[in-house]
C-alpha cells in the first residue's frame, strides 16, 4: 500500500540512506510478512539452564544444561557473536547469539503471542529507521492472517484429516460441536504462513485469485466444485456488490434470500404412430385423397423396392 510506496522511495531516493543495506529496507519487510527464514539465523534456547560454552577453530558449541541434568547443545560458526558467554542462566526462547529470529521458531518456542509481538516490532523498526510513520495497527491485522490458521494434528471424532489446515474459529466451532455429541476433540498446533499462503489458503476462490496464481485458483476451483459464499470485502467488490461493512452491515446479515421456484421439467413429446400424418389438403384424409399415416407411405415404399429388387 501506501506506506510500502514510501519505504521504497525513502529507501532508494534519500541522500542519508544510501550508505545503508538495502536488505534492512523494504526486502526485510518482506522476509517477515512472507515468514521466511532470514540469512543471519540466530538461535533460542528451547530450555532453561546454565550455559557451557566450547569453542574450537571450527565451531562454537553452547551447550544448556537443565536442572534435570539433560543437556541441549547448539552448533555456531567460530566467529559468531553470541548473546551469552560460560557460565550465564537462560530461559526458555532467550536468544543466544546476534541475528534475526525465524518467526516458525518463535512461534513453536515461544508461543503465538510472543511472534506476533515479534513481527510488529520488527517491521516498526525497519519502517522508522526509514523515517516512516506507520500506526501497529495496520500491521497487526496483517499478523492476524498469518496465523488465522492451525495445522491439525489428530482428527479426534471429527471429519477432517491430520496435517489439514484449517481456520482456528471453525476448528473451535467443530470441537464444540463434537463434544456436544459425547465425541473426541480435534488436536491441533499452531501455524504461521506468509501473507502469500495465507491469502491463497483463503475459502473465498474469488478472493483468492484477484491476488496471485489466478488460473490455478479458478481450475481448482472448477475442478472441485467449490462454492463462492461472497463474506468477505474484496469478493463483494470483484462482482459489484455492497461490501457487508460499516453502518448497514446488521442489516446485510439479517436478509435472508429465498431462491425462486424452479422450472417444472417440460413433459417429453411422445411421438405415437398416429400422429406422424402426412397432412395435404384440408386434413387428415384432404380433399385430394392423398391424406395417408406416415406408417403406411413407408409400407408402401419398401415394397417398390422388393418389387425392383426382383425385375
Amino acid at each position: 500500500g501506501e506506506p510500502g510506496t514510501q519505504l521504497t522511495m525513502r529507501t532508494f531516493h534519500t541522500g542519508g540512506v544510501a550508505g545503508q543495506d538495502i536488505t534492512q529496507g523494504l526486502p526485510r519487510v518482506v522476509e517477515l510478512f512472507e515468514a521466511r527464514k532470514p540469512k543471519g539465523l540466530a538461535q533460542m534456547a528451547e530450555v532453561a539452564g546454565k550455559v557451557s560454552v566450547e569453542q574450537t577453530e571450527k565451531q562454537v558449541v553452547v551447550t544448556v544444561l537443565e536442572g534435570s541434568g539433560e543437556e541441549s547443545s547448539y552448533t555456531f560458526p567460530p566467529r559468531t557473536r553470541l548473546n551469552v558467554k560460560d557460565g550465564d542462566k537462560v530461559e526458555v526462547g532467550e536468544q543466544l547469539n546476534e541475528g534475526s529470529l525465524y518467526p516458525a521458531d518463535v512461534l513453536s518456542i515461544r508461543g503465538r503471542t510472543a511472534v506476533e509481538q515479534y513481527l510488529v516490532a520488527e517491521v516498526q523498526r525497519v519502517y522508522k529507521a526509514q523515517g516512516v510513520e506507520i500506526n501497529d495497527k495496520h500491521i497487526e491485522v496483517i499478523v492476524r492472517q498469518m496465523l488465522k490458521k492451525v495445522e491439525v494434528e489428530t482428527k479426534g471424532s471429527t471429519e477432517l484429516l491430520p496435517g489439514q489446515l484449517e481456520d482456528r474459529q471453525i476448528l473451535k466451532q467443530i470441537n464444540k460441536q463434537v463434544k456436544a455429541d459425547g465425541g473426541t476433540a480435534a488436536k491441533a498446533q499452531e501455524k504461521i504462513l506468509g501473507i502469500t499462503k495465507a491469502s491463497l489458503a483463503t475459502k473465498s476462490f474469488l478472493s483468492a485469485a484477484s491476488f496471485q496464481e489466478t488460473t490455478k485458483v479458478l481450475t481448482d476451483a472448477a475442478l472441485e466444485g467449490k462454492r463462492d459464499r461472497l463474506v468477505g470485502l474484496k469478493e463483494n467488490v470483484i462482482i459489484g456488490k455492497l461490501i457487508p461493512a460499516a453502518t448497514g452491515l446488521k442489516h446485510y446479515r439479517s436478509m435472508t434470500i429465498e431462491p425462486t421456484e424452479p422450472f417444472a421439467p417440460a413433459e417429453e413429446a411422445v411421438l405415437l404412430e398416429e400422429d406422424l400424418v402426412v397432412e395435404n389438403g384440408d386434413g387428415a384424409n384432404g380433399a385430394d385423397g392423398f391424406g395417408e399415416s406416415f406408417a403406411d407411405e413407408l409400407d408402401e415404399i419398401s415394397q417398390e423396392i422388393d418389387a425392383g429388387a426382383e425385375k
